[in-house]
């Protein structure tokens, strides 16, 4: 065989495929090497690193509970929003998705770029850009149809009435949240967040909050949501209801701003108060705030502040009213009680006291009262003494919370009977040295309203369907002793100290002025705390309303000239919405005006005392004697065995007609009555028909009046 000495091209091909084969088999070994490492040997590690990319557990909020007023209006709500977020990974040019969102949403461009440029650099992939969206600007975004963008579903808070009730509600805020330089305006919907931060919000924000859920989710590449399950299911909030009556709440703050614009105060309080229940009906403040709103720079340092409740004040002349309570109940003094307050001067150890309007010489009790006597005031508290003083002073609540249930409430300051100096009996018994809240005041009102019970206040009235329970009042005050102070307060609107301002429209009312000086940096100011504390109608209270504006100055600035116009103004309101019946007949207001050539418009009559010259309370104490008699249970009688057969003696019939009974029939059944027999009357009062004068079986003269006095 010759050897031509060129290669063989078959063995080179054979060689060529055997390496190639070589090559694959090699590159096969290593493909299943790597198969078996990913698939079998390192399985778990590969594995979680997928589920930590595709699974996701997301926290999943729960619907904070709505809050209602006591009519079933929406105070507070939580809305379906959404947040943004981006992966800045897949975000080819920073620049241009900095200008599209920072646009859209309104943002600070410059450190929106900064936040994405530090994520990608350290290979973050979720990049918060805003949370919780108004509507609009979501809109805007899902438009774009942005590949990086992703929207979250949340929940925010919202405030239906703005800026009404804000106190009484309070606001919401989140720990986490935007970077604040991120929020360049404000929003309509609150963007920080629902952990309650102040009002019923924060009182009760475990209860709102509800309990959070999780959620497992699978997303593809994209972060796109593929298939999901519930790991904890959400429970929504729990829904409260307030004692807050919503219109009466509108109607307090709209009279308030007027009162303290009109003063130029710096800021002022209104509560009204249910006396029998505690509730809370409307607590005003202003300056107020928008809770939609987060804070500026603009607002007062008043406004977001919860001042009927945890800003106290000295009561000055309006805590005679306890000073006088107590005089009634532990010594001998009467409303017609003489008291001699001199000249106007009373000198104490270290100090000397001046009457604020000159020397009013000998007058009674009821008048230290009307003319807000301070040392009329000083020597019937030094009649009371220390030790019986500070008794009743504890008895009405003062030097303790209230317990109403808003957060930071104050107990203001009333000191131990051992830490009085030796005219602390005569500072607090004109109301200095000592300090209370509007809440406490308006309690202090309620005693003399609802009969003497001592309640508790009260701002919740139920937890979802559970109505909240009220605690059982507790007397302080003897009915005798309330039913004088009634006489007495109604006497300074009639004849005192507000006769011109807390006067109201149809209705009786009563109350007491008072005007402290503020104590600041150590010393008196030439500024006043100027207050108002009464109710409405005097026989059956309905209402009680306290209002204080501070930072009055001058005659103008005092509580018959300040507050009491507000106290007014909210009452003929409140009166006429709960739809309560005029106790002031207008035929009888009108005859009355006719025979004193009066011709001052309605609105300006104070009351039917000023029909008879007195007050129908008191009038010859007749008609009160008449009340407890003839609402007193009946007794049994005893019929002895010696009566029995014995017809009863004939009785002696009079001329002319009898005095129907007009006793336990509603106020429409009487007229109804009275107009079918040609009777007339007088109705006092609402409810049901209780005392009349003159009495059933009574021979009835011709043109006489019967007056029937209704209670509930």
């Amino acid at each position: 065989m010759q050897y031509s000495g060129q290669p063989n091209p078959r063995a080179a091909a054979d060689i060529r495929l055997k390496a190639v084969a070589a090559v694959l088999l090699l590159w096969a070994a290593g493909i299943l090497y790597h198969l078996y490492d990913i698939q079998i040997k390192q399985h778990d590690h590969y594995a979680k690193v997928a589920r930590s990319q595709q699974e996701h557990d997301v926290k999943v909020p729960a619907p904070r509970g709505t809050i209602f007023d006591r009519n079933g209006q929406q105070m507070a709500v939580s809305v379906p929003v959404e947040s943004i977020a981006v992966d800045p990974r897949r975000i080819n040019n920073l620049n241009v998705a900095t200008e599209v969102l920072g646009n859209l949403l309104h943002l600070d461009k410059q450190v929106l770029h900064d936040r994405m440029v530090w994520a990608r650099d350290h290979h973050k992939g979720f990049v918060m850009v805003k949370r919780r969206m108004d509507p609009f600007e979501a809109k805007l975004v899902k438009d774009l149809h942005l590949e990086y963008a992703n929207f979250i579903p949340e929940s925010s808070r919202h405030y239906p009435n703005g800026a009404t009730g804000a106190h009484v509600v309070g606001t919401t805020c989140g720990k986490e949240g935007p970077d604040p330089k991120l929020l360049s305006r404000p929003h309509v919907i609150c963007a920080v967040g629902e952990e309650g931060a102040s009002g019923m919000e924060k009182a009760l924000d475990t209860v709102l909050r509800g309990q959070t859920g999780a959620e497992h989710q699978i997303q593809d590449v994209r972060h796109k949501g593929i298939d999901s399950r519930i790991d904890t299911a959400v429970r929504a909030g729990i829904p409260i209801t307030l004692t807050i009556d919503e219109r009466l709440q509108f109607i307090a703050e709209r009279e308030l701003k007027k009162g303290v614009e009109a003063k130029h105060a710096r800021y002022g309080t209104a509560i009204v108060m249910d006396p029998y229940t505690g509730d809370i009906l409307a607590l005003a403040n202003y300056p107020t705030f928008d809770p939609n709103k987060p804070p500026s720079d603009e607002d007062s340092k008043w406004s977001r502040f919860n001042l009927g409740i945890s800003v106290p004040f000295e009561p000055g002349s309006i805590f005679k009213v306890i000073t006088l309570s107590a005089a009634l109940e532990t010594t001998n003094l009467t409303p017609d009680s003489p008291i001699n307050t001199g000249n106007g001067v009373l000198s104490l150890p270290g100090r000397v006291v001046h009457e604020a309007h000159g020397g009013y010489g000998t007058i009674s009790m009821q008048q230290v009262l009307e003319k807000s006597s301070n040392i009329g005031a000083i020597k019937i508290g030094q009649r009371v003494g220390r030790e019986k003083m500070y008794e009743y002073v504890k008895r009405f609540g003062f030097g303790d919370k209230t317990g109403v249930g808003f957060p930071a409430e104050s107990r203001g300051l009333f000191r131990p009977l051992e830490k009085w100096g030796s005219t602390s009996l005569e500072s607090i018994s004109m109301g200095q040295e000592i300090s209370a809240t509007s809440v406490q005041l308006a309690r202090a009102a309620a005693v003399i309203a609802n009969g003497g019970m001592l309640v508790r206040p009260r701002i919740i009235l139920k937890r979802g369907d559970n109505a909240e329970p009220v605690e059982a009042p507790v007397r302080i005050l003897k009915p005798d002793t309330v039913m004088k102070m009634r006489i007495m307060m109604e006497g300074v609107v009639l004849r005192g100290t507000a006769r011109q301002t807390a006067r109201l429209d149809g209705y009786t009312s009563a109350g007491k002025t008072g005007t402290a000086q503020i104590f600041e940096n150590k010393h008196y100011t030439h500024l006043y705390n100027a207050s108002f504390m009464g109710f409405t109608p005097v026989t059956n209270p309905r209402l009680v309303i306290l209002v204080t504006l501070n930072g009055t100055e001058g005659n103008a600035g005092m509580g018959g000239a300040a507050a009491a116009p507000v106290f007014k103004e909210i009452a003929i309101e409140a009166l006429r919405m709960l739809d309560v019946r005029k106790d002031i007949p207008e035929d009888e207001i009108a005859a009355a005006r006719k025979a004193k050539n009066d011709t001052r418009p309605i609105f300006e009559e104070p009351s039917i005392a000023d029909l008879s010259g007195s007050n129908i309370m008191a009038e010859d104490s007749s008609l009160r004697e008449l009340l407890a008699e003839q609402t007193a249970p009946a007794q049994p009688v005893t019929v002895s065995i010696l009566d029995e057969g014995i017809p009863p003696a004939p009785v002696q019939r009079r001329s002319g007609p009898l005095v129907p009974d007009f006793r336990g029939k509603s106020m429409r059944d009487v007229v109804e009555l009275a107009s079918a027999d040609g009777i007339q009357v007088s109705l006092e009062g609402s409810g049901v028909a209780r005392a009349q004068l003159p009495r059933p079986g009574m021979p009835l003269r011709r043109g006489e009046r019967i007056r029937v006095v209704f209670t509930r």
